[in-house]
């Protein structure tokens, strides 16, 4: 009796440790998706930061336990990501053959900066979606995730405005706020993903306090992307509330509830109602367009002057990488960007004289080193056609399985994170690998027998 006694207490025990060491690992992971974007607090000339040792430490640790359970499941959110990964390795290994075949040039610099970057995040993202509990726990890293971002963002807020004092950390790009990042952008898509994720776990949270707290935990991260003057984040803060209410009104007119309830007759009010709103809305039409025109233009940070500027000098970018992914055969060039820096922005450089300080950005050198600034066109430049269509595949995937669980969070955070892909390469953001793998879990989660959702 007092041996079997012993060994349950010993179990218990091992229990509450076990606990504690999964509690760590999410913490690990959460700092590492916050502190990735970070990249002016690295060391100089070190090439990985503190978020990229977080989430180092986060995978080694994760490998070792999932050796001791012989591997984990094979799910199908794990075999999405596992089929991704490897069309993805194909496709850039086809690419740098293809650059070496053809004799095109590389910078060796941003060369090996992605070959190290794309290793880590197929790890993160494969590891981050192995059975058991892959829902719970990744939903607890998206509270950790938006719980510690208020504070981490409202440090930057802070460094901004001289309350505290970072030596090698320059807060603003020109009028542009960036914090700890290299540029705005980065900042902004954290920030972006943050508001959404609160958006998210308030939709999902089944007690008032919780909701209010995920709702306040949105407000510094919203405050501080707009300080970024980013026009990716403009859109989303215009367009999302009304995306994701359409998202919503979806799931209240095709509930399958046995009686109706107030939100479902709420919503077939507003879908019967709406015609003949719009036709008494007619008149006003004219004062609405120019009240959003005005909006959009309070919105806007540049002149038209500029704007136009910026716009024909991206329509050169996106021509270049066109011309650059047809020009391997649709095979790419590898790892690495592979576009000539427009002239304009070298003629810029060198009038600017009073730089920002630790700008870190690609210079003049024999061999093409600029990005098109676009998602696709940059994979098309590196990995060709093979990986363009895995991307895309991936992408919809994720959306369809968020779909599918009937909230209107999950599906919003994507449409928010394929807007910043239209500006940026937004692959090389661990926390948008993040987002994708909740979206995959949670549509995993949904399609299985209510009774086991919570046992797997």
């Amino acid at each position: 009796m007092i041996v079997l006694m012993t060994i349950r207490l010993l179990g218990a025990r091992c229990g509450v440790a076990y606990g504690y060491v999964l509690m760590m690992l999410d913490v690990l992971f959460a700092l590492g998706l916050l502190l990735s974007p970070a990249s002016q607090l690295r060391l100089a000339g070190f090439p990985v930061g503190p978020g990229e040792i977080f989430l180092l430490i986060w995978v080694v640790l994760t490998l070792g336990r999932e050796a001791v359970r012989l591997g984990p499941p094979l799910t199908s959110a794990l075999s999405r990501l596992l089929i991704f990964w490897s069309l993805f390795a194909l496709a850039q290994s086809l690419g740098t053959l293809t650059a070496n075949l053809i004799g095109d040039e590389h910078d060796p610099h941003w060369f090996l900066h992605d070959v190290l970057a794309y290793p880590l995040l197929a790890a993160t993202s494969c590891l981050s979606v192995i059975e058991p509990h892959a829902g719970p726990r990744l939903h607890r890293v998206a509270w950790l995730l938006c719980a510690l971002g208020t504070p981490f963002v409202a440090l930057q807020l802070a460094s901004a405005w001289g309350l505290i004092d970072i030596s090698s950390v320059d807060p603003w790009w020109w009028d542009q706020f960036r914090g700890w990042s290299s540029n705005p952008h980065q900042l902004a898509v954290l920030c972006t993903v943050l508001a959404l994720l609160s958006l998210h776990l308030a939709e999902t949270s089944t007690r008032l306090g919780t909701r209010i707290a995920a709702i306040a935990c949105a407000i510094v991260p919203i405050w501080a992307a707009k300080l970024t003057k980013s026009d990716s984040f403009s859109l989303i803060l215009v367009t999302a509330g009304p995306i994701f209410l359409a998202f919503k009104f979806r799931v209240w007119l095709v509930s399958c509830a046995p009686r109706i309830t107030f939100r479902s007759a709420f919503a077939w009010i507003v879908v019967f109602g709406l015609p003949a709103a719009l036709v008494s809305a007619a008149p006003a039409a004219y004062s609405i367009a120019s009240e959003v025109g005005d909006f959009a233009k309070a919105m806007a940070r540049e002149n038209p002057q500029q704007t136009e500027d910026k716009a024909e000098l991206r329509l050169e970018l996106w021509g270049q990488a066109a011309r650059r992914g047809i020009e391997s055969g649709m095979l790419g060039l590898g790892p690495g960007p592979h576009l000539e820096i427009p002239a304009s922005i070298v003629f810029q450089r060198q009038l600017d004289e009073a730089q920002p300080k630790y700008v870190e950005h690609p210079q003049l050198t024999f061999a093409p080193n600029f990005e098109a600034h676009n998602t696709l066109l940059d994979l098309f430049t590196q990995g060709g056609l093979i990986v363009v269509l895995s991307f895309v595949w991936i992408v919809a995937a994720a959306f369809w399985a968020a779909y599918q669980t009937g909230q209107a969070g999950l599906p919003t955070l994507l449409y928010g994170l394929c807007t910043y892909a239209i500006a940026t390469l937004i692959i090389r953001h661990p926390i948008f690998w993040f987002a994708i793998s909740l979206c995959l879990v949670a549509g995993t989660e949904a399609g299985r027998p209510s009774g086991l959702r919570h046992r797997s």
